[in-house]
């Protein structure tokens, strides 16, 4: 069923999907202002704790600016399942208290567009009307503001390396762009050099055979191939797994679907891995995909063999397709190697796997990368995509291929770079008693927000009008990371240095006050 937006029914200014509006409860205080820009003076907003209506002024706006546009948060779709109601979207069943937070008036730019146009509809469809926009299109906004008003940034948010493509990878990019033959169109399932190239990786890296002619396909992305993995497999009543800290993609290219998601808690408890046994029966009946992301976006913890095999032996009882996406798969420290699902039996028959050449070879902007995994699934993403695209410009996948056959060359002092500046963040970090372990994986750090916050969203704006620091609220990747915020280290040590040096200055630590 296709999400709707209704008032809610004891709230008039809050908004809910269709049906029952079981929203996991809401901790913090969030206001809400008109959709101009906040000025220095004072807001008036009305706030929520606990279920509970306050009124607050506030100097800093309390996340104002950001969360006009954004209106509803990535998790705000989230809905407990009901075998009554049958909403768009499912959560898991706990706590079925309080509404998501979002103003009536604040619905997002296509409605407000729509509103504004007397004679034209360019609304979108009901399902893209229900996404909010995406929360790192609104952190952007908000530094924008920041930046306006004189502040300047030390961005530690964005997940985008900062270390430029190796020299020797754009020379092979413009040779094969020379290449009359590079200049058509590619072929839907690329080129045999890159597929090769891909197989002959993984029986390097991860000692995996790989079928290159039946067991790989090029991406333009990983992002791309999980949403179209996504969209050739669901549809409504169907119910997609997946974690309740989630890259965004997972849960807005289900919910264009209209399919359901079911949310997987991960907590620190449980060294953030899901129980698969928790999961109810009556939503494993519908359930078609069970996504997984290791090397994990945003905590850096990766899953255990043990992990592995029990997911292989589940999809395979429910018969499930098994998606991992190991988009930090080759950014590791310590000399630690994570598994690739493949190692294991029975996942040539389930599973499919995406890498991504942003992280791991400092690409991000080629848009590259491809999917391993069982032949049938592969070609399920291979006829979807024929229908959207067009496939990888053919002197990128040159490159690379050139990249992957010289992988060790560029990989290592990268990971060198990186590990420095997670020893030095993570000391410097709990110097101003913020604690975490220091990650295997990814190139993030996990942290608890401040004692005296009750929010991610506010304490992120907190910090970047105090201090210019800007780091990613955890309430971005779902309910879980409510309290926790993402320190990225994709910047040079001097700004790691220098922003542990104003943090300090101005006196932010995790025992503050505010």
């Amino acid at each position: 069923m296709e999400p709707v937006l209704n008032e809610h029914p004891t709230h008039p200014t809050l908004l809910c999907n269709a049906g029952t509006c079981h929203f996991g409860k809401s901790n913090g205080w969030f206001a809400y202002g008109s959709s101009e820009k906040a000025s220095s003076s004072s807001v008036k907003s009305t706030a929520f704790r606990s279920g509970s209506t306050h009124e607050r002024t506030s100097s800093m706006c309390a996340f104002v600016y950001l969360l006009n546009d954004l209106a509803m948060k990535d998790f705000s779709a989230m809905q407990t399942y009901s075998d009554s109601t049958k909403t768009s979207n499912v959560t898991r069943p706990e706590d079925p208290t309080t509404a998501t937070l979002a103003d009536t008036s604040q619905i997002g730019d296509a409605q407000k567009f729509n509103e504004s146009s007397s004679s034209v509809n360019y609304n979108g469809n009901k399902r893209l009307q229900s996404l909010p926009l995406y929360v790192f299109a609104q952190l952007d906004k908000l530094k924008k503001d920041v930046r306006e008003s004189g502040l300047s940034l030390i961005d530690l948010g964005m997940g985008n390396p900062d270390m430029p493509t190796p020299p020797e990878i754009i020379d092979a990019l413009a040779e094969a762009i020379r290449n009359p033959e590079n200049h058509g169109y590619p072929s839907f399932d690329g080129k045999a050099t890159f597929r090769e190239a891909v197989s002959q990786w993984m029986q390097r890296r991860y000692l995996v055979t790989i079928d290159p002619s039946s067991q790989v396909q090029p991406l333009i992305g990983s992002k791309e191939g999980i949403a179209n993995l996504i969209t050739a497999t669901l549809e409504p009543g169907d119910v997609c797994l997946v974690p309740s800290l989630y890259y965004p993609t997972y849960m807005r290219s289900t919910v264009m679907t209209g399919a359901e998601a079911y949310y997987m808690p991960l907590l620190a408890e449980n060294g953030y891995l899901p129980d698969l046994d928790a999961i109810p029966k009556n939503v494993l009946s519908r359930a078609k995909i069970l996504l997984l992301n290791y090397p994990n976006n945003p905590t850096g913890v990766d899953a255990p063999p043990e992990f592995y095999k029990k997911a292989i032996a589940f999809a395979k009882e429910h018969h499930i397709i098994l998606a991992t996406d190991m988009a930090y798969g080759e950014v590791n420290y310590d000399g630690f190697r994570p598994h690739s699902i493949m190692e294991f039996e029975g996942a040539d028959e389930v599973a499919i796997e995406f890498h991504s050449f942003s992280k791991t070879f400092n690409m991000a902007g080629w848009r590259l990368g491809f999917a391993i995994g069982a032949p049938s699934i592969i070609r399920l993403l291979y006829l979807n995509k024929t229908t959207s695209d067009y496939g990888v410009c053919n002197a990128i996948q040159d490159a690379g291929t050139y990249a992957l056959d010289h992988a060790e060359m560029f990989i290592t002092p990268m990971i060198e770079r990186y590990q420095a500046r997670r020893d030095y963040l993570v000391d410097a970090m709990a110097g101003l008693g913020f604690k975490t372990d220091k990650p295997k994986s990814s190139f993030y750090l996990w942290y608890e927000i401040p004692k005296a916050f009750d929010d991610s969203f506010v304490w992120s704006e907190y910090l970047m009008r105090e201090t210019g620091v800007v780091v990613t609220p955890g309430g971005a990747f779902g309910e879980d990371g409510t309290r926790y915020f993402r320190v990225s280290l994709v910047s040079p040590m001097e700004s790691l240095q220098a922003a542990i040096h104003v943090m300090t200055s101005k006196g932010v630590s995790f025992t503050m006050a505010f």
